[in-house]
């Protein structure tokens, strides 16, 4: 699953890539483009990143001039995202992009097979969150 991953991935960077985006790039900025207005914060845990790693990730896609950080006029901790004209254009793009790719690694799956496919992986995800919260129940049990 890691290796088909990282060949998607590497392929999704080369057809983003006329855009101006990376694999690290795209994800923010069609997360921000889903549900606009949304904090820092908010949009590190959606991407899965700590803080630190979605400072340095904002400070490149807004030099590119993509998105742009807007303190809260009602709690001046809290910097909220908004993408620019020019970040809402890239993100139009993404998923198309991602729907080709999509289609193209999927080349010669029946609907049939692709809908299993779907189910097996869901169930995939099912027991690994199943676990993981197992692990976490005990982390959290061993610290009371």
């Amino acid at each position: 699953m890691r290796h088909i991953v990282r060949l998607m991935g590497l392929e999704i960077d080369r057809k983003m890539e006329p855009h101006g985006l990376t694999n690290a790039q795209w994800i923010p900025l069609i997360k921000l483009y889903e549900r606009p207005g949304g904090s820092v914060a908010e949009l590190a845990r959606s991407c899965q990143l700590d803080n630190g790693a979605m400072t340095r990730l904002l400070d490149r896609v807004e030099s590119k001039g993509l998105c742009r950080r807007v303190r809260s006029l009602s709690d001046r901790r809290v910097v909220n995202l908004e993408l620019t004209p020019e970040g809402e254009e890239a993100a139009r793009t993404i998923p198309e992009v991602l729907c080709n790719m999509q289609n193209t690694m999927l080349a010669g799956f029946s609907e049939a097979e692709w809908l299993q496919l779907v189910e097996f992986l869901q169930r995939i995800l099912k027991n690994a969150e199943r676990i993981q919260a197992e692990v976490e129940a005990a982390a959290a049990k061993g610290k009371s």
